[in-house]
């Protein structure tokens, strides 16, 4: 497997024992800094409310897990969401910066959201049925029960679209959407982002304007600056 990123195409395993000299091979930072500049709301048509919405349910199962109340799906089968948490983990795994998918409440975001929208129920359903149907056909057990080595043959034949195979194309369609909901779930979460290291419009004291070169080349100057517009004018 090369060192090309799940993000963009690519399979990793979470890092538990054995696995966890597979995982170093992803560089998820490389992901991170690709997707920061993507507004995820916006590409999955997820308004902001129902990302607040679903953030708060998973915090909620969170915090009834610390507390020894573990987490009932309304939507995946315990086979299924087993599954969608060794795929969503093998999309963005555990790091030296932050936790993993699992960790950041991705399944059970994903739960919340096929209850929410209901009409995404058949592409997941369907989409984990084929995972396990070719871990079966190749290896004789479900995907969830493969080997991490046996996993990552399945989704190197799905995750880049452009070099799959024609048979695969299924997979591919379930890959793309599941890859997109796992970003979205875990760049929405707490953990999401302070992975991202964004601090909004934190306050800077030490700023001090755009630089001299970047002026010249707008062709504006601060020696006309207009406070009631708030604009800088052509110099």
């Amino acid at each position: 497997m090369s060192n090309e990123n799940l993000m963009d195409g690519a399979s990793q395993s979470r890092p538990d024992g054995a696995e966890e000299t597979l995982a170093k091979a992803m560089n998820r930072r490389e992901a991170v800094q690709l997707l920061a500049v993507l507004p995820f709301a916006a590409a999955l048509s997820l308004p902001t409310s129902e990302l607040a919405k679903a953030r708060r349910f998973v915090e909620a199962a969170q915090m009834a897990a610390a507390e020894g109340v573990s987490f009932a799906p309304r939507f995946f089968t315990a086979a299924e969401f087993r599954t969608a948490g060794i795929l969503a983990d093998m999309i963005i795994p555990r790091d030296e910066r932050s936790g993993s998918a699992t960790d950041a409440g991705v399944p059970e975001f994903m739960d919340f959201m096929m209850i929410e929208r209901p009409n995404n129920q058949k592409w997941m359903r369907a989409g984990l049925a084929w995972i396990d149907a070719q871990s079966n056909t190749r290896f004789g057990k479900p995907f969830a029960d493969a080997s991490a080595s046996q996993r990552e043959q399945i989704l190197n034949d799905v995750a880049w679209p452009a070099r799959a195979p024609e048979p695969m194309a299924d997979g591919v369609n379930f890959f793309n959407r599941f890859r997109d909901l796992t970003s979205s779930g875990f760049w929405s979460s707490r953990m999401g982002v302070k992975d991202l290291r964004y601090i909004g419009s934190t306050f800077n004291p030490d700023w001090n304007g755009c630089p001299p070169d970047a002026l010249r080349k707008l062709g504006v100057t601060y020696d006309k600056f207009e406070p009631k517009d708030l604009r800088l004018t052509p110099g």
